[in-house]
């Protein structure tokens, strides 16, 4: 008798799904490629050929080059050999999916990385039933759970008016993070100039071009330290103690990541604002939509597997870690 789930081949530097001949996220150059997202630690360049969302190939080629791509868009049924596949999507950043896989009667889910916060960059998560789960677990313990997107907002604004003649200096990652960040701002009416360092500038414009509303930015290099004070400066975190940051006007260093509930991540970057915001789920978020979907088995990729594997194991649904390398939580 088959064992459930046996045409899925988990290896260190990828899922390899057997019928199928494709790879999804490998961690090296393989033939044929399905690609979750394009964080760098799941899209790499110098595949035969990718499969994944327009928004995702745009993001690796303005990353790795040209690709020889087909672009899937959200629900868009294909076929390779016998197994159906489609993308949906994942709610992680702009163009991230969830791959759907149905082969012999059994459904299995990779979900790459993903959240069930609202987003006003990207497309949110589609919960879709299956037998088999495929997790992340970035923020696998139950003392992550994430406060409320619009208090952490408010954080950075009160900062801001309280503070008239320094700037707050904003680290953010600039896939997903940093147009996240200036997204919420401005949902919550925040119209001002934001200031960019460099680094963020080509993929916002990115994000706008595939119709995400920023509003007006700025490169901070070109802005005198009078223009700065009371502003918004966004920065990759790598910036945020280097020399570039000195030229801003008595910064606040803020930073924008899941991890800013560890206070010791927070002092060791020397974060005088953290915000907790996320682009992955918490662990409420993890659990519950391990019930909603509820899967007959899950298996983790990366992150706390282990606290994850046990809660499952309390609920009655099988688990496993799975034993993949590449797969970092820095891009939070």
């Amino acid at each position: 008798m088959a064992k459930l789930g046996d045409w899925i081949d988990p290896q260190p530097h990828g899922i390899f799904v057997k019928p199928a001949g494709v790879w999804i996220d490998p961690s090296q150059p393989v033939d044929r490629a399905l690609v979750t997202h394009g964080h760098a630690d799941h899209a790499r360049g110098g595949h035969g050929t990718v499969w994944a969302t327009p928004e995702t190939l745009a993001i690796m080629d303005a990353r790795y080059g040209a690709q020889s791509a087909h672009p899937v868009t959200y629900g868009a049924p294909l076929t390779f050999g016998d197994v159906a596949v489609r993308f949906v999507p994942a709610g992680h950043v702009l163009g991230s999916a969830q791959i759907v896989l149905d082969h012999r009667g059994e459904r299995i889910i990779v979900s790459g990385d993903y959240k069930r916060r609202a987003d006003p960059t990207c497309a949110p998560f589609e919960p879709t039933k299956c037998d088999v789960f495929i997790t992340e677990a970035t923020f696998g313990l139950p003392v992550f759970r994430h406060p409320e997107t619009g208090d952490e907002i408010d954080k950075l604004t009160a900062a801001l008016r309280a503070n008239p003649t320094r700037c707050v200096l904003v680290g953010a990652y600039a896939l997903g993070k940093a147009q996240r960040v200036i997204a919420e701002l401005r949902q919550r009416g925040f119209d001002d100039p934001i200031y960019l360092h460099g680094a963020l500038q080509k993929l916002c414009d990115l994000y706008i071009a595939h119709g995400v509303q920023l509003g007006e930015l700025r490169p901070a290099t070109e802005a005198s330290k009078a223009e700065l004070m009371g502003r918004i400066v966004l920065a990759p975190p790598s910036a945020l103690g280097d020399r570039w940051s000195r030229r801003l006007p008595d910064p606040i260093t803020a930073m924008a990541s899941g991890w800013m509930r560890v206070r010791q991540r927070a002092v060791q970057r020397g974060v005088e604002l953290p915000l907790i915001l996320s682009d992955h789920a918490d662990w409420d978020e993890l659990t519950s939509t391990l019930l909603e979907i509820a899967p007959q088995e899950v298996w983790v990729t990366h992150g706390r597997e282990e606290a994850l594997v046990h809660w499952c194991a309390t609920h009655q649904i099988r688990a496993k870690a799975l034993a993949l390398h590449g797969y970092e939580d820095e891009d939070d």
